[in-house]
């Protein structure tokens, strides 16, 4: 696998996150996720065309193709790796792994990532729960349900949290809800959609939607 630029991997990254929700990914859209100008992704899209990582035709959007698709799961893996290194063998906080996983996942040596992957006993999720790509970019899909879906009385392991920003994370942990969290659904309170939540011997207590929404379970029926 040939070697890409920082902004390349970035750029590859943010496709793949995009189409998995969109089918075909907007100049717009892209513009938008990576904070950057229009113009700037029509150059990128060309340069990435020419490498035959993607699909591309000008006011019809693009997506990766099967290669480009294959560069992009090795960055991710690379960065989920490195999340997952951070928080458990560094201790960083769940809501500190990403800023520097971002850095860390453009270092591109493959024996030095199979390695760290065989070090930490080949997890197969990040600290969010997101899962990790193995080494042929499979990856394992489990069912979760978002905890709003969750019946009442009935428990459910937290599995992953969809928005990963501090802010978000930070009132997670605050909240002692995080990886592996049991959690049991006491009321839904139809004026605001907030509900009342229980977690182990700890008093109930009440999260927003906009929160619940974030959280997703396995829950076994």
């Amino acid at each position: 696998m040939l070697n890409y630029s920082i902004s390349e991997e970035n750029y590859l990254k943010a496709i793949y996150h995009l189409q998995k929700t969109d089918g075909t990914v907007s100049t717009n859209e892209l513009a938008k996720e990576l904070n950057t100008k229009p113009a700037s992704i029509t150059d990128m899209m060309k340069k990435l065309k020419a490498k035959k990582l993607l699909n591309y035709q000008p006011y019809r959007g693009f997506r990766l193709n099967a290669y480009g698709t294959k560069v992009a799961l090795t960055i991710i893996r690379r960065h989920r790796l490195w999340e997952f290194f951070l928080a458990q063998k560094l201790k960083f906080s769940w809501d500190e792994v990403h800023e520097v996983a971002e850095e860390l996942e453009h270092v591109s040596n493959k024996k030095l990532i199979d390695r760290l992957d065989e070090f930490l006993g080949f997890p197969r999720v990040d600290p969010h729960g997101d899962p990790i790509p193995d080494v042929n970019g499979k990856i394992e899909v489990s069912k979760k349900i978002n905890i709003t879906e969750l019946p009442l009385h009935t428990a459910g392991t937290v599995a992953s949290i969809s928005d990963q920003s501090s802010e978000i994370l930070e009132l997670l942990e605050h909240r002692n809800i995080t990886i592996g969290t049991k959690i049991e659904v006491n009321k839904k309170f139809e004026f605001d959609n907030s509900m009342e939540i229980k977690i182990g011997r700890q008093a109930a207590f009440t999260i927003s939607e906009q929160l619940a929404k974030n959280i997703f379970v396995d829950h076994a029926k």
